[in-house]
């Protein structure tokens, strides 16, 4: 049985889609790309499809994760290629490769996100952040099935800053980002010919989860910042979070390495061959 890992994205209005739209539109694109899948046992058998922490319905991601269980080998761009063509804009499958190491949710423990204020003064906003950052408690409450539930956002955040929407654009032509990037800063869902502030955020994987609209629950009650509009989210990666570094590490990059890497037998035979 082959495992394959592939990264996806929601963009666009496809960000309203809800998790379990989203399984039954892959389910639709196994079945059209010809996949063939592994089922699981039972009476009503279900593709062996595992997803790992989905943003919320209404966030927008370059950074969703999950496996498939193939009962037949495939190339995994190839596989890549045939899934992205089922599936709608906006939904793309970007990334793909075959699963050689083990515990890829275990490798999912930060996100980054942008959170974009419209109308919001990048003044006001620097002020809102600095004042989060200063706090040694954030207390925000979140409705729950089983209530309103009142914790801590403030641990979770490991980076909060801000700045506005021309900067982030410089920055990321100054810096050769991609087109993915752009997605998110200068042509990202709603129009930028207003003044609006731009939050990047790193949150680690926490219980109970710090989602992007508990860290502005946070900003309103350290510093009363109320976007007069809901903010456009988007996650930008998730990974193993590197205490080093401060940086959110690519997760299928374990996998990358597992496969390119010589086998205990291939340095033997070079070392045996005949010169």
């Amino acid at each position: 049985m082959q495992r394959i890992r592939l990264r996806y994205t929601k963009r666009g209005r496809l960000r309203f889609t809800s998790h379990r739209d989203f399984q039954r539109a892959f389910e639709r694109a196994l079945r059209r790309a010809e996949v063939p899948m592994a089922y699981s046992a039972g009476f009503t058998p279900h593709p062996k499809v595992s997803y790992a922490n989905a943003a919320p319905t209404g966030t927008g991601s370059e950074a969703e994760y999950l496996e498939i269980a193939l009962t037949e080998a495939r190339d995994p761009e190839q596989l890549r290629a045939l899934l992205d063509e089922s599936l709608p804009t906006g939904l793309d499958i970007v990334d793909a490769v075959e699963a050689r190491v083990s515990g890829l949710a275990d490798r999912l423990t930060a996100s980054v996100w942008e959170l974009r204020l419209d109308g919001v003064d990048p003044a006001d906003a620097a002020r809102a952040v600095a004042a989060f950052d200063a706090a040694e408690s954030v207390e925000v409450q979140r409705m729950t099935k089983n209530g309103v539930r009142t914790f801590d956002a403030r641990p979770a955040v490991v980076e909060l800053e801000s700045t506005d929407a021309t900067d982030a654009k410089e920055a990321a032509d100054a810096s050769g980002a991609s087109d993915t990037t752009e997605t998110h800063s200068s042509q990202a869902d709603r129009p930028t010919d207003q003044p609006c502030a731009i939050l990047r955020l790193v949150v680690r994987h926490v219980t109970p989860a710090v989602r992007p609209d508990d860290v502005l629950s946070g900003l309103r009650a350290v510093a009363d910042l109320a976007p007069p509009v809901p903010a456009a989210v988007t996650r930008l990666a998730q990974g193993l979070f590197d205490e080093e570094t401060g940086t959110v590490t690519d997760p299928l990059a374990p996998d990358r390495e597992a496969a390119t890497a010589p086998t205990e037998a291939e340095p033997a035979a070079a070392a045996t061959a005949p010169a």
